[in-house]
Parts: structure tokens; C-alpha cells; sequence
């Protein structure tokens, strides 16, 4: 929710780039934003500080069970407050898409945090590909490799799914305990790795490489850093509605 022509359009212009997130609406004053998020089922809130009529601050204030809100805002005068809202975070105009796509990822971790605390039920991804959303069963996912703009996720029993997805957004968006980053291109599910070393992991016949920036793969494989499969995980829904 933005008063500024130009902002809202920077923005607009920063999620039709990320595939897991989709426009419900935009509107210029807080009553307007009250009626969409009675209505929709809203998980990420983009909010401006400086609304005509009432400040996105207070018009926060009035929601009982509010979404995830990202302010946007010039005047930085009112990042105290809104932490204290429990925003995710605070971006000061201009927005550059790195900090744009930094508070997305917090909000992504924020999420899935939430999930894996509250449910037990197993857990899934929606992506979207060829005009249809594709639901992909966490358990199923072997390894997930990146192809220029695109990532191919590998599944056991299922046909591979190429989507326009960047690697690391998926990566802050799987649980920690199921999956492992071990490449700038790959991320294995922990549960299938069959064999490793310092220098590759296998899955079953496939060999994957261990870049040199992540040295902490073998301790982390062999669970010197506590990363055990976790079965309480919440489904996750993609896209995010915003």
C-alpha cells in the first residue's frame, strides 16, 4: 500500500520478478487496504508509513490479526516503531531490487520458521509453471539444481519440474533440517545423500560437486552442526499473496 505513483510501480515491477509472489491489489489510502485484507487472504503486506487520512503505523494498529508487513517509506524517523509492530522490515526509498529482494527473504525465513514451530503436517511448495501452480511434496525433492534464471527440481518417483525461480530464494524458503546448500548450483535433501566426501555428495548414482564456498558440508552431513530431519514442518503456499 503506497500513495506514490512511482513507487508503487518500482514495486509492482520487483514482484512480477519473483514467481512465489503475487499481486491481490494496490490502493493509496489505508481504508481502501482495510476492505482487501478483510476480503483476501493476504500473507505479505507492503506498507508505506506516510497514507493520507491514517499512517500505515497506526492504520497497523487497527488490524486484529494483521498479515507480514515490509514498510516502505523516505523518511526514516519511524524504523523504531515500526519494529515494534514486528515488521520485517524497513525500506527507505528509492528501493534497489538487492534490498528488496533482502526483505522478501526475510519475510520467506520468517515463514518458514512459523511453520516448522507450529504444524506437523508434511510439508510442500507450490511453483508456478506453465500458467499452472504445481504442488512439489517436500519429502519428494532428491536435489535442486540451478540453470541460469531457472532452477530444476529433481524428485524421487516424479518427473524433474524446471521453474523461474532464483536458487537462493528457494533456499531460504526449505527447512534447514531437510536441506542442504552445497553448491552456489545445488541443494540436496539431506534424507537421500547416500555417500560424501569432502569433494562430492552422491545421491544414489548422481554425483554432485562440493563448492569451495561451503566448506562446512561434511560437518554438517555427518550432524556436527544439528541439523536432523525434522517432521514438523507446516505446508508452505507459493505464491505468497501480496
Amino acid at each position: 500500500m503506497d500513495n506514490e505513483p512511482i513507487a508503487v510501480k518500482i514495486l509492482k515491477s520487483y514482484i512480477d520478478d519473483l514467481d512465489y509472489l503475487e499481486i491481490v491489489g494496490t490502493c493509496n489510502n489505508a481504508f481502501r487496504a482495510i476492505d482487501i485484507l478483510n476480503n483476501e487472504n493476504i500473507d505479505l503486506m507492503f506498507l508505506d508509513v506516510n497514507m493520507p487520512g491514517l499512517p500505515g503505523t497506526q492504520m497497523l494498529k487497527t488490524i486484529q490479526w494483521p498479515p507480514k508487513v515490509i514498510f516502505t517509506t523516505a523518511n526514516k524517523d519511524y524504523a523504531i516503531e515500526a519494529f515494534e509492530l514486528d515488521a520485517i522490515d524497513y525500506l527507505l526509498k528509492p528501493v534497489s531490487f538487492e534490498r528488496f529482494l533482502k526483505a522478501v527473504n526475510k519475510f520467506c525465513q520468517s515463514y518458514k520458521t512459523d511453520s516448522v514451530q507450529h504444524n506437523s503436517e508434511p510439508g510442500f511448495l507450490y511453483f508456478r509453471t506453465d500458467r499452472k501452480m504445481v504442488k512439489v511434496f517436500l519429502k519428494d525433492i532428491t536435489y535442486i539444481e540451478s540453470f541460469k534464471d531457472y532452477i530444476i527440481i529433481h524428485r524421487q518417483n516424479e518427473n524433474e519440474l524446471k521453474v523461474k525461480y532464483p536458487i537462493s530464494s528457494v533456499e531460504n524458503m526449505l527447512p534447514q533440517s531437510l536441506f542442504l546448500r552445497i553448491h552456489r548450483s545445488y541443494i540436496v535433501s539431506i534424507k537421500k545423500v547416500t555417500a560424501f566426501s569432502n569433494h562430492d555428495v552422491e545421491i544414489g548414482k548422481i554425483e554432485l560437486p562440493v563448492g569451495k564456498s561451503y566448506p562446512d558440508v561434511f560437518k554438517k552431513l555427518t550432524g556436527n552442526n544439528s541439523i536432523l530431519p525434522n517432521p514438523g514442518l507446516k505446508p508452505g503456499y507459493l505464491p505468497f499473496h501480496v
